[in-house]
């Protein structure tokens, strides 16, 4: 039980970040026990695997899946076939491709699979990457005709399924749309449109991001160049960039995607992409991937030049063969990401206290500020979010012409709302997924498009959404924390989106802390009977940070992640703090 009737995890109700704490239910600790007795495995393993439906049956095949068993066939998703025969066509032929992508990791992703695999065969194409400010998202009509001009195919990937006018323009070549985001009653005149979110898909891989589409059409050709007696390139070993596609895109981790993650992290330790070893590097990863690394040490990296720079950055240090280029790429997006982060905060403290003024207990938080920076809209509308647990848009106006990005929370699909909104002519145009999505509109219409979009996310109950429960998997001394523990439970990962990390609790504890820097802290938790090292990044940016520093000698519950630390050179488990309670 995890309702409203569900007595809360150690008495906290309030915590420091205003959740309310919600630990196993008894149910779930029987059936972790049950599971422990039938299975061997270790008793802290089985209530993480519980704690997410993960029946006693299945305990084995979940901690070691098999990709072959989970990757569906390709074909089952439409216009795979025509677009794997034009592709294998092209080829064949020696026709010249171009790549159209989307400036995100997920976007320069799915164009470095295709040029590797390529590259593979002898063959080369032509990356084109719009910019964000420039051009926006997606095919534009300049753009695809000077494309046609000059190839003969033009494959689109995470974009291009609601660009009918942009497609259509480009005459005298065929162009196949590899996508993922939501689409419309119509398609764009393609030769193939191959779409998990299309409107006449079944919606069962709905949760593919656009480089796991483009690795099922290269696993269907392969498949038909076997057939005719050829060797097709290597895909396992592509299935690093998949990894970090599938995680930077925050599309859930479960079935297929986890399977994908989880061997693409083993691909990624061997170190064998020029591209990604030096992002590692220059990021400083001592240890190997996991995919918190993905998601917020290599992603926001490969993002940065999509966000703030080159467009096509991130694209090409995916794709080099060469160690330098690789290096030096990998440097100006590290650089990048720097300058990223800096305008970032300006922006959020702007648009935060803004959104505060209007109010943030309606169906929907927004801002809208001129000369905000749209390559960081989206990040600042993630974090609105996560503050407020409400749908989030936040729109940078330059010009009279707002570019915007919104984020949701579970239950309410955003994407869709949005698309609707801009159908009825409030917004020049929007779309995206149920999770996140982008718009743009004019400023004579904002008030209008936000009041409209506020009416369509409060009919899913986005209004109603309180502070977002804490879920804990259990509660630990400082001294069970050990390496052996943490191993157990990261053999139940990856984690991430739609497969939260396990969080645990230390009840009444002394702290003793010590800032670093002006946001984050470090602290040492416990006493005599066990110590536990912790962190708690950027917790001076809301509650958390001056209730434990400000604590003295009290007593406080603790929540977070655990993880194995080799700062320094040494292996050590420490908690990533999360959240606090005085006990």
């Amino acid at each position: 039980m995890t309702g409203p009737a569900a007595r809360a995890f150690l008495g906290v109700e309030a915590s420091a970040t205003g959740r309310r704490w919600v630990g196993p239910s008894p149910e779930e600790d029987r059936l972790a026990e049950a599971m422990a007795q039938t299975t061997r495995l270790p008793l802290a393993l089985c209530r993480t695997l519980v704690r997410r439906g993960v029946p006693a049956s299945d305990a084995e095949s979940f901690l070691a899946p098999a990709l072959r068993d989970l990757l569906p066939d390709p074909l089952t998703l439409k216009d795979m076939a025509p677009a794997a025969a034009r592709l294998l066509q092209a080829v064949a032929r020696r026709e010249r491709i171009a790549i159209f992508a989307d400036y995100d990791v997920d976007g320069g992703s799915s164009a470095a699979l295709l040029i590797v695999w390529l590259r593979a065969l002898g063959r080369s194409a032509t990356l084109y990457i719009p910019d964000r400010i420039d051009e926006g998202y997606g095919p534009n009509v300049p753009a695809m005709q000077a494309l046609a001009e000059a190839h003969d195919l033009i494959l689109c990937v995470d974009c291009g399924t609601l660009s009918h006018e942009p497609i259509a323009a480009a005459k005298g070549a065929d162009v196949v749309v590899l996508d993922h985001h939501l689409g419309a009653e119509t398609l764009p005149p393609a030769l193939a449109v191959v779409n998990p979110n299309r409107q006449d898909e079944d919606g069962s891989l709905g949760h593919l991001c656009a480089a796991s589409v483009v690795f099922l059409l290269l696993v269907e050709a392969n498949r038909r160049l076997r057939a005719d007696g050829v060797q097709g390139p290597d895909l396992m070993a592509m299935l690093d960039l998949v990894a970090l596609a599938t995680v930077a895109d925050v599309a859930p981790l479960t079935g297929v995607n986890r399977a994908l993650v989880r061997q693409g992290l083993k691909v990624m330790a061997r170190r064998e992409r020029p591209g990604l070893v030096a992002l590692a590097d220059v990021a400083r990863m001592k240890t190997a991937p996991n995919s918190y690394a993905l998601g917020f040490l290599l992603g926001p990296r490969v993002n940065a030049g999509g966000r703030i720079g080159q467009a096509d950055l991130g694209a090409r240090l995916l794709s080099t063969e060469d160690p330098r280029e690789a290096q030096a790429l990998a440097e100006r997006l590290d650089q990048l990401n720097t300058e990223r982060r800096e305008i970032e905060a300006r922006v959020r403290e702007e648009a935060l206290a803004q959104a505060e003024a209007r109010g943030i207990s309606g169906p929907l938080v927004w801002a809208a500020g001129e000369g905000w920076h749209p390559g960081v809209v989206g990040i600042v509308a993630a974090r609105l979010k996560e503050a407020t647990n409400r749908p989030a848009v936040v729109i940078g106006f330059e010009n009279g012409i707002g570019k915007g990005s919104g984020r949701s929370i579970a239950g309410v699909d955003l994407g869709a709302s949005i698309h609707r909104v801009a159908h009825e002519g409030l917004l020049l145009k929007g779309g995206g997924h149920r999770m996140a999505a982008g718009l743009t509109v004019e400023e004579g219409r904002l008030e209008a498009a936000m009041e409209r979009l506020g009416e369509l996310l409060a009919r899913q109950g986005a209004a109603e959404a309180g502070p977002a429960d804490l879920r804990l998997d259990g509660l630990l001394m400082p001294s069970a924390a050990t390496a052996e523990f943490v191993e157990q439970i990261d053999s139940a990962g990856p984690y991430g989106a739609g497969a939260a990390a396990p969080r645990f609790a230390l009840a009444d504890q002394r702290v003793t802390c010590r800032r670093m820097g002006d946001k984050h802290m470090r602290l040492t938790i416990g006493g005599a009977e066990g110590r536990l090292e912790a962190v708690a990044f950027g917790c001076f940016d809301g509650p958390l940070g001056p209730l434990l520093e400000g604590g003295g000698a009290g007593r406080f519950h603790l929540a977070g992640r655990l993880e194995i630390d080799t700062w320094g050179g040494s292996a050590r488990v420490q908690m990533r703090l999360e959240d606090a309670a005085r006990a």
